[in-house]
């Protein structure tokens, strides 16, 4: 407990000056003047004062780095050595106060990697003379023949040796579409099967694998930030030096130590420590209105010098999930809402995102669930059922080739469709291509809004995604970003912030998923989206957006660049409050007690001034526009034969 004390830990600081508030009005009141055999302001000088005493003597004789606690330290023993103890409690507390308040805006972005560890898996199935044997992860060897289920997460890099799937890779890559594997493709650790079992051969062991490798990159990252120096701490040197030698030069000059007690306690730098929390709590208080939560002062004083925005693209610039965005008959027997039904029936029973977008799409249009027999579900190819008496097939090109339906007359319309972005389901009933199914991950109403109003405020942004070139481009077009880098793992992500971080143009990542944590963490400051964000994408980012409005970002930059101002105006305004109190100290005009009130005006004006900027407000309208229906039917001859 009295470690905890002395090292300034959060809850026994706050109870120590809740305790020192009280005694310093009981000793200005003279309450128990007469009760005590001592000042009560003595209480407020050791429960505040000696955490500060301790600080200073670890920063001076261990350390070897002069900080602001040392020039408070003189204000203490030269007020307690004066017998001025009001003075010295008053200052002791405000200086706790200004500790707290730091305290209070600090992140812990270590609980990013903590969850990032969490994730990984634990135990694998691997063949043991012929049966499967569970193992802890750390036992797999390079080489072993490994049994994955579906639903189960892969535990170590590998190559598919038998058996088809559809894997979940949004984890490492953001991709928003299972991608179907099959025999000699190769799987990473961390990515989840999501449909049939398949025999796989481990690549690696489990502490080379690309989720652990992430791990270790992101411990790296974090240890590279380096946390906010206060401006006190960063001047501590020059104050000390400055504040010794106006006291010394008083009592040369006076002839009255008195005089250079009271210069030393009224250069005690009480407003200057408070200059940059107070300003900090109020610019967190006001982003949080609008559902913005930034995690320390650090990460604000980043956000205020970013000059470029690097955006993910899928759960980011857009929704994360496929949707229907058109519907198309081939054939003359059957409309384009014929189609969407008949698909959406076929795959109403479907585990798929792609099956479950087709038939959630269909249940905007007014569908009902219908009879539909015989459901078969082939892995990474699509699905068949008897509809209305047909057999009807929905899935990819390859399927559809495989079952005897020539679709070749319709290649150009497919890859017209394909380069805008779009994954196409083709459908055909009773051996006859009626129509196919357009789907995209559809780009968020306020994107090409927010795009505009950060150009607008001089930030570049780009789009870093692990999706293929032809999605990157259709979404960073309509969004109205030109610099666009696609087919990114992590790792690669991570590099082209670091190429950025540091140097002329600071640079932000926004993302969402569990992929995204190692560039968030590299960057000079991280976003993430909290709504639909992974855990470990919000831990390790500097701020969230709690409701995923993109359409907070402008004003999220422009209120830390104002916060920053505001800390300079403090710095600035408690010097100067700070300079007058010390040429009336040595005049003799201020007492120890008058001088420390005196210079206490310093504090009040950085509390008021900080909290001016709780009034500021967003002017992007709260109103959301009227958007159209996702799903839009297109004319025949989009898909007309060529």
């Amino acid at each position: 407990m009295i470690s905890k004390w002395l090292e300034n830990e959060a809850k026994e600081t706050l109870v120590c000056a809740v305790i020192s508030a009280i005694a310093l009005v009981l000793s200005i009141t003279g309450a128990l003047k007469n009760t005590l055999p001592f000042d009560i302001a003595w209480v407020a000088i050791i429960l505040c004062g000696m955490p500060i005493l301790t600080g200073a003597y670890k920063g001076v004789i261990m350390e070897r780095d002069i900080k602001a606690d040392l020039l408070v330290s003189l204000a203490l023993i030269a007020s307690v050595a004066t017998g001025e103890f009001f003075a010295a409690g008053e200052v002791a507390l405000i200086m706790q106060i200004g500790s707290l308040l730091e305290d209070y805006t600090s992140g812990k972005a270590r609980e990013g990697i903590e969850k990032l560890i969490k994730i990984s898996p634990q135990k694998a199935r691997v063949m043991r003379d012929g049966a499967a044997v569970e193992l802890p992860v750390e036992e797999v060897k390079a080489g072993d023949i490994l049994s994955v289920l579906a639903g189960e997460t892969i535990p170590v890099d590998g190559t598919i040796l038998e058996g088809e799937t559809s894997i979940d890779q949004s984890v490492m890559t953001g991709e928003s579409i299972p991608v179907d594997k099959t025999v000699g493709d190769t799987v990473s650790s961390g990515t989840l099967n999501q449909f049939g079992a398949f025999t796989m051969r481990a690549d690696s062991v489990s502490a080379d694998s690309s989720l652990q490798r992430m791990v270790r990159l992101a411990e790296e990252a974090e240890e590279n930030k380096a946390p906010i120096v206060t401006a006190a701490d960063r001047w501590a040197t020059w104050l000390v030096v400055i504040a010794l030698s106006c006291a010394v030069l008083t009592w040369i000059l006076t002839g009255e130590f008195m005089r250079a007690v009271t210069v030393l306690v009224v250069f005690c730098p009480c407003a200057f420590i408070l200059a940059t929390p107070t300003a900090v709590l109020a610019g967190i208080g006001n982003a949080a209105k609008y559902g913005i939560i930034v995690r320390s002062g650090s990460a604000l004083e980043r956000l205020s010098k970013i000059r470029r925005v690097a955006f993910d693209k899928t759960g980011t610039l857009t929704y994360g999930k496929p949707q229907v965005t058109a519907s198309a008959a081939v054939s003359d027997r059957y409309s384009d809402s014929d189609v969407l039904r008949m698909a959406a029936l076929a795959e109403q029973r479907s585990e798929h995102p792609l099956g479950k977008a087709i038939w959630s799409a269909y249940e905007k249009t007014g569908g009902k669930s219908e009879a539909a027999n015989e459901f078969k579900m082939i892995a990474g190819q699509g699905v068949s059922a008897i509809v209305d008496g047909k057999t009807v097939l929905a899935g990819k090109e390859d399927f559809m080739q495989a079952q005897g339906i020539d679709i070749r007359a319709y290649a150009y319309p497919l890859a017209s469709e394909r380069s805008k972005g779009a994954t196409v389901v083709c459908v055909a009933a009773d051996k006859e291509l009626i129509g196919f199914i357009a789907l995209r991950d559809t780009l968020r109403e306020d994107a090409k809004t927010t795009v505009e109003r950060l150009q607008s405020l001089g930030i570049t942004p780009m789009l870093l995604t692990g999706d293929n070139e032809q999605a990157a481009s259709a979404v960073a077009e309509s969004a109205g970003i030109r610099d666009i880098r696609s087919d990114l793992l992590p790792e690669e992500k991570m590099n082209i912030v670091k190429g950025f971080a540091g140097g002329t143009e600071p640079i932000c990542m926004i993302g969402d998923g569990v992929n995204d944590a190692l560039a968030l963490a590299s960057a000079d400051a991280g976003i993430a989206m909290g709504g639909i964000g992974s855990d470990i994408a919000v831990e390790s980012a500097d701020a969230v957006l709690v409701s995923d409005e993109l359409k907070r970002l402008p004003y999220l930059f422009s209120l830390m660049q104002k916060v920053m101002k505001k800390v300079h105006v403090n710095i600035i305004a408690s010097l100067f409050i700070n300079l007058t109190a010390v040429v009336l100290s040595a005049l003799s005009v201020l007492s120890p007690v008058t001088g420390a009130l005196w210079h206490n005006c310093g504090s009040v004006f950085v509390v008021v001034n900080a909290a001016l900027l709780l009034r500021l407000k967003d002017e992007y309208p709260d109103q959301r526009p009227d958007i159209p229906d996702t799903l839009k039917t297109s004319s025949r001859k989009l898909y007309s034969p060529k």
